[in-house]
């Protein structure tokens, strides 16, 4: 049972920064903010989850019927992450390159707080307690200061794949595709620092501010951290309607508007740009359609370019209703991994590209998000995202680029490159 009060808040960006400073006195955080970017599905502008009643935990052996039970006996608030690595748990897959972060491949909490902010309306819902710890928190909160920051010594960035080696290995992929194994293809690469302390909150901040996507997430479970400022939402449920929004296609923001009005259309135009882009959303249309009820499944955007701080992106919007005999979890089970962080055809490109990264995936290229209760959820793509486990002072980015025929494996590198600045930027 959820005790439930309202409360206007003159300053929403103020309260929100407010707010995330005050979590980190809790062991298990979900700090989401859509940072007001217009998008048609949102829900709300921000949602901080935080203090684990009970909670799940565990590798990708029997991932999703796990999570499944705990969803249905729950029937409340969930927050977590699925990682990539539980598409061991739905084909006969594996995982053999090094983790250096050690997260679990599934973890889940049921909050004991949550405050849910629109406009100037904030909610928040406390389960078992009175009014009384409400107001206190909620005072708490109001009167918290902003963090004056300590510098940390600076960190060095390594590469796991040097530029030699990455050619190699997409003219590797590329013999893949002319000789029929696959089509298309993500390919990964980590950039990562060990012996590292950072502060969490701080390079949060940072990276929110220099992105301001529409998906950007504060996640702490104890030790564990992302920091996320990915602009692709993986999938949301809203009663029987299912929404996926691919993401295939990049080009760089430039300050001078002529400029960078020619590097959104040159996007909007380029041919592999939008073939990439076409055949992970025929990919995400057959996922959708395991679940979906016949003939519901609709791209309802296809290319569309949308345009974020540090670049644009070519996205397609894909819509299905579900068929009632199917639960939640069943979903994602049957789409995860996301098309766009794997290829076409997915299984086999996802043993190609385990054959060639260098790195175990993890968390990156997973997805975050959370259940209501009734049911219903949204997740958004783990990319553009810091992962960082203060334990073993290891922190990791990736980036990847979407290979196919018309591939140039050189330009592939400077995309990576140019999705990898806004984190090089956060840890200097």
């Amino acid at each position: 049972m959820r005790v439930t009060i309202h409360k206007h808040i003159a300053d929403p960006e103020q309260f929100k920064q407010q707010l995330l400073i005050w979590a980190q006195q809790f062991r298990e955080i979900v700090f989401l903010d859509s940072n007001s970017y217009p998008q048609e599905y949102s829900s709300f502008d921000c949602m901080l989850a935080l203090d684990a009643f009970t909670s799940l935990k565990t590798d990708f052996h029997n991932a999703f019927d796990d999570l499944k039970q705990y969803q249905s006996n729950t029937k409340d608030w969930l927050f977590g992450y699925l990682a990539y690595d539980l598409k061991n748990n739905v084909e006969h897959l594996k995982s053999d390159n090094f983790d250096g972060l050690n997260f679990p491949d599934l973890f889940f909490f049921q909050p004991k707080k949550i405050f849910t902010l629109k406009g100037s309306e904030l909610e928040i819902q406390y389960l078992f307690v009175c009014d009384d710890e409400i107001e206190e928190d909620y005072d708490e909160i109001m009167t918290t200061q902003s963090d004056a920051f300590q510098t940390l010594n600076k960190i060095l960035i390594q590469q796991r794949i040097s530029k030699e080696s990455y050619i190699e290995k997409v003219t590797k992929m590329l013999e893949h595709i002319h000789i029929g194994d696959m089509y298309e293809a993500n390919f990964c690469m980590e950039f990562f620092a060990e012996d590292a302390i950072i502060n969490p909150l701080e390079k949060f901040q940072k990276l929110n501010t220099i992105s301001k996507a529409p998906f950007s997430v504060f996640f702490r479970n104890n030790k564990q951290f992302l920091l996320s400022a990915s602009p692709e939402r993986y999938l949301k449920k809203s009663g029987e309607n299912l929404i996926s929004q691919p993401i295939k296609g990049t080009s760089k923001r430039f300050s001078d508007p002529v400029t960078d009005e020619k590097s959104k259309q040159d996007l909007e135009n380029d041919a592999k740009e939008r073939a990439e882009n076409i055949m992970i959303t025929d990919l995400v249309r057959n996922d959708l359609s395991h679940t979906a009820q016949k003939g519901s499944v609709e791209v309802k955007e296809l290319c569309k370019i949308y345009s974020f701080l540090q670049v644009h992106q070519m996205i397609s919007t894909v819509t299905s209703k579900l068929d009632s005999q199917y639960a939640p979890v069943d979903v994602l089970k049957t789409t995860f991994p996301m098309g766009s962080m794997t290829g076409a055809p997915k299984i086999s490109v996802m043993k190609i590209i385990e054959n060639l990264e260098e790195t175990k995936r993890g968390l990156y290229s997973g997805a975050v998000g959370y259940f209501t209760p009734d049911g219903d959820f949204d997740f958004s793509v783990v990319i553009r995202s810091i992962l960082y486990n203060h334990e073993n002072q290891y922190v990791s980015f990736s980036v990847g680029s979407a290979i196919t025929s018309q591939s140039v494996p050189e330009k592939e590198y400077e995309e990576c490159l140019l999705k990898a600045k806004a984190m090089h930027e956060v840890l200097q």
